[in-house]
C-alpha cells in the first residue's frame, strides 16, 4: 500500500492529523478518540509505521507516536510536481483562449 491510499482510509487520516495537532501520543491516548478497538487502532499504527508517516519510540511499556515529516516531504514532492504540471497546462489553456478572444488564428 502507499501512503496516499493509507491515508484515504477516513481513520488513519485522523489519527495523523491528531497526532499532528498533539505532537506526540501514546497508542492508549489515540485509541481513547475512536470508537473501535485498541487492537484495530494497532494495526492502523503499524501500517502507518510501516509507511514511515509516523515514528514511534518506546518508554518502558508505552509506545508513544509522532508524525515523521519525512514520509509526508515524498508525498509533498509529487503534489507539488502535479501542481507544477497542471500549472503550466492551465497557462497555456489561458494563452489559448485570450488568443481567440482577441480573434488570432490559432
Amino acid at each position: 500500500m502507499n501512503s496516499f491510499l493509507a491515508l484515504g482510509d477516513d481513520t488513519r487520516r485522523e489519527i495523523v492529523l491528531l497526532i499532528a495537532k498533539n505532537g506526540e501520543m501514546t497508542s492508549t491516548s489515540i485509541s481513547k478518540h475512536f470508537p473501535i478497538s485498541a487492537p484495530a487502532i494497532s494495526q492502523h499504527l503499524q501500517l502507518l509505521r510501516e509507511l514511515r508517516l509516523l515514528n514511534v519510540k518506546k518508554e518502558a511499556q508505552k509506545r508513544i507516536y509522532s508524525v515523521n515529516m519525512d514520509g509526508f516531504s515524498e508525498m509533498e514532492e509529487l503534489i507539488l510536481k502535479v501542481k507544477e504540471d497542471w500549472s503550466k497546462r492551465l497557462n497555456r489553456l489561458e494563452r489559448y483562449a485570450l488568443k481567440l478572444k482577441k480573434g488570432k488564428k490559432i
